[in-house]
């Protein structure tokens, strides 16, 4: 069990803000306009976002199991087929998938951390030209893996400890880290003199730019940062004391997840303007490309250079070992290995998948894979299809499958009725039609 519901939600905060809120966001918002995108993207949190999270931790509570196990024991439960416990085999191997590449792409922000370190105590090169830089990490298929093996260690070292001495211990002290580091960083985004700027870009809509497929992106980041639909949150709520409001923490997740998502924004796009660098053409080469530029032309960038990757590495970090708790869990539940044993596994497993993302950029070059190179083809799959499709499975299980009784005793049975019922309505209904639309729009289907 977590010692209390701030370790939870420490937690849970922890498996939703990575690098999904500081490197993904205030690049999709600069892509899609900004202040429109924001104001639909915070729409889709609240009709997307917070009833799955519920959901997943309702399930994990009842079922006080690995997320496949919760949902066979609440099949049985509520007369359904033993089958809806798929939903946790569809999670845990995208939970799998997806940390076999994020380990990769953390492993770039440990790279640029210690070169930023090496810089500040004087014994490394200055990045003069970021692109030929990057360039020259991905064409290196040596140092990607070892970086790619370093953060799978640090990962495997808090899993395989458990709950209260590994995830709880690491997460209390890594979340007001990565808090402290961002607000250092907001704090000089504050003085550059283009603060007012990045604000205007993001709140101020534009609802020119609006159109079906910002709404596409906007749902889809909403669900992906919430790290929803691969069973994280719902293993997690299988460690949630029976005392704690559902509802309460869930709405403190999201808060802390969309909060840090909007300070990363207005951290990186102040300095992004004070160097002559427009916000709107970054993409995803924004953080390892144009922000290596800003820090060489600012004051102490060095130093802030170093704290910027340090923090993306510390969010990855916390957004790990969610990922692979969920399959850790189920190989302890199922065989007879001990927890440190499990966690081995999986992280050996999925570091050998991460080799595919690693070649992906130089001995694998030229390979493809349904169109797409080896890690943008995991990447697909897994982000794209699974975990809308596990998020789907998910509503549809809580809302219909699962009786009002087991519903409103773990949300909270004070709740008013019109509450519940909206939660109900919306669980049932809305939500499973807009992941439909963010399926149809993927797929292109409509």
């Amino acid at each position: 069990m977590w010692s209390s519901r701030i370790a939870f939600i420490a937690a849970a905060t922890g498996s939703a803000v990575g690098l999904g809120n500081i490197w993904r966001f205030p690049y999709i918002t600069s892509e899609n306009g900004g202040g429109a995108f924001v104001l639909i993207y915070l729409a889709c949190i609240a009709l997307v976002g917070l009833p799955i999270m519920y959901a997943e931790i309702v399930i994990g509570r009842r079922g006080r199991m690995s997320p496949i196990n919760s949902l066979r024991e609440l099949s049985t439960t509520s007369n359904a087929s033993r089958n809806w416990a798929f939903i946790g085999v569809i999670g845990i191997m995208a939970g799998f998938m997806i940390l076999s590449f994020y380990s990769v792409v953390a492993g770039w922000t440990l790279h640029y951390g210690f070169h930023y370190f090496k810089e500040w105590i004087g014994v490394g090169a200055p990045i003069t030209d970021p692109g030929a830089t990057f360039g020259a990490l991905l064409g290196n298929a040596g140092e990607l893996t070892f970086w790619h093996g370093l953060f799978m260690l640090m990962t495997v070292g808090v899993v395989g400890f458990g709950v209260e001495k590994g995830l709880e211990r690491a997460v209390s002290v890594l979340m007001p880290v990565l808090m402290v580091l961002l607000l250092v960083l907001l704090g000089y985004g504050m003085n550059t003199g283009h603060f007012q700027e990045a604000v205007g870009f993001l709140f101020k809509p534009d609802w020119s730019q609006v159109s079906g497929s910002m709404f596409v992106t906007a749902l889809g980041q909403a669900f992906f940062t919430l790290s929803l639909g691969m069973c994280a949150i719902m293993t997690y709520g299988a460690y949630l004391p029976a005392n704690v409001n559902i509802p309460r923490v869930g709405v403190a997740v999201a808060g802390a997840d969309t909060f840090v998502a909007l300070v990363a924004g207005l951290a990186i796009f102040p300095i992004i303007i004070a160097n002559n660098i427009d916000p709107g053409s970054g993409g995803a080469g924004l953080i390892f490309t144009s922000l290596p530029l800003a820090f060489a032309e600012m004051p102490f960038g060095i130093f802030y250079g170093m704290l910027f990757f340090v923090l993306l590495s510390v969010a990855a970090w916390t957004s790990s070992i969610s990922l692979m708790e969920p399959a850790t869990a189920y190989l302890v539940e199922s065989t007879n290995l001990s927890r440190k044993a499990a966690a081995l596994i999986v992280a050996g497993l999925s570091w050998l998948l991460g080799l595919a993302s690693v070649f992906s950029f130089n001995l694998w070059s030229e390979v493809k894979i349904i169109g797409r190179s080896p890690m943008d083809a995991i990447d697909y799959v897994a982000t794209q299809i699974m975990l809308p499709v596990g998020g789907l499975l998910i509503a549809l299980f809580a809302g219909w499958v699962l009786s009002s009784k087991i519903t409103r005793e773990e949300l909270d049975e004070k709740m008013p009725n019109w509450a519940y019922q909206a939660w109900l309505w919306i669980t049932r209904v809305v939500t499973p039609a807009l992941i439909l639309v963010v399926l149809g729009g993927i797929l292109n289907i409509f």
